[in-house]
């Protein structure tokens, strides 16, 4: 991985970058693998040498325009990055949408690795998800999973966690059982708000064509044309997971999602995901997609937390190894 910066030369950053960074953003999308930042009249790229060399061949070429034209809009940037490159994406591109949420919101696709879990899941009954926070993994495979019902493709949703404590005791928060599991459910219940009208959806629970249960209420179950989902799965146990696998009935589609660098389970206990992704890549109609911090689309902070984070991991591992020698 190496970084360059470019020089925007006399152009004003607000007038490239645009408003709240509007034209970044698109680069961004533009260009998923490489990490992108704006910092006055510099921008700096970090990436794969060939990505990063289209990269600031297309940026030259911005400069350019905007210097003769005295203007540089959205559509000219995905014109001149989409021109006599075809390895490039465009991310408004109709086959990047996966459905319509509410009020015509336009859920999309919007990295390599999403798409890539689009296209794993068309081909696949089985499929995990593993990356960083923010990285659209649960976001995605919720998409997916009310377009599969639109579509008659399944008949329910079932989207489950693992109830474990981050630094919380279940016993100690207040309420009837239902009332200490929903913080752990909801993100899900955000997501399909997003996607479903709430009296629509309201209507899905009470009919149980969407259910929304923690891990424990799998066992004994056979999930028949069902989309499952399991979220943060890296918070089960090997025993738990095995459980949930098994659970997969005829006509259904499972999705495990989950980051394995945020385990909360005790230190003794081995995550079932890890051993699941190691043990089960190679059986056809398994897939596996691993996204990364170039898919992260939440607020830019997220990209550099995660970074400082692995940079610590790598850190702390040299100190244990040069301890073990």
């Amino acid at each position: 991985m190496i970084e360059k910066s470019i020089s925007l030369g006399v152009i004003d950053p607000l007038e490239f970058y645009g408003i709240n960074n509007s034209k970044l953003a698109i680069l961004k999308e533009m260009f998923p693998k490489l990490k992108i930042v704006g910092r006055g009249n510099e921008i700096f790229a970090n990436g794969e040498e060939k990505t990063l060399d289209l990269f600031e061949k297309k940026v030259h070429l911005l400069i350019q325009h905007y210097n003769q034209y005295n203007v540089l809009t959205l559509s000219n940037i995905k014109r001149i990055v989409l021109e006599n490159t075809p390895e490039i994406q465009d991310p408004d591109d109709p086959k990047s949408v996966i459905l319509f949420g509410n009020n015509g919101k336009i859920i999309r696709a919007r990295t390599a690795n999403q798409k890539k879990l689009v296209e794993k899941t068309a081909k696949n009954d089985m499929i995990f998800a593993i990356g960083p926070a923010g990285s659209g993994k649960t976001y995605t495979a919720i998409a997916l999973a009310v377009k599969a019902l639109r579509n008659s493709e399944v008949k329910k949703i079932i989207l489950s966690r693992p109830a474990v404590e981050a630094g919380e005791n279940l016993g100690f928060l207040p309420g009837d059982l239902k009332e200490k599991i929903d913080p752990y459910l909801q993100p899900l219940y955000d997501a399909l708000l997003d996607m479903i009208p709430p009296r629509k959806l309201v209507d899905y629970l009470e009919a149980e064509i969407i259910q929304i249960a923690p891990l424990a209420y799998m066992r004994g179950r056979t999930l028949n044309e069902a989309f499952v989902i399991l979220d943060e799965a890296q918070n089960t146990t090997v025993k738990q997971l095995k459980m949930f696998l098994t659970r997969m009935g005829t006509s259904g589609k499972f999705m495990i999602t989950g980051d394995i660098t945020q385990i909360d389970l005790p230190r003794k206990q081995q995550s079932g995901l890890i051993q699941a992704f190691r043990i089960l890549k190679d059986i056809k109609g398994i897939a596996m997609v691993e996204f990364d911090k170039s898919d992260i689309i939440r607020h830019r902070l997220v990209k550099e937390i995660v970074s400082a984070y692995e940079l610590e991991d790598e850190r702390q591992e040299k100190k244990r190894e040069s301890k073990e020698q």
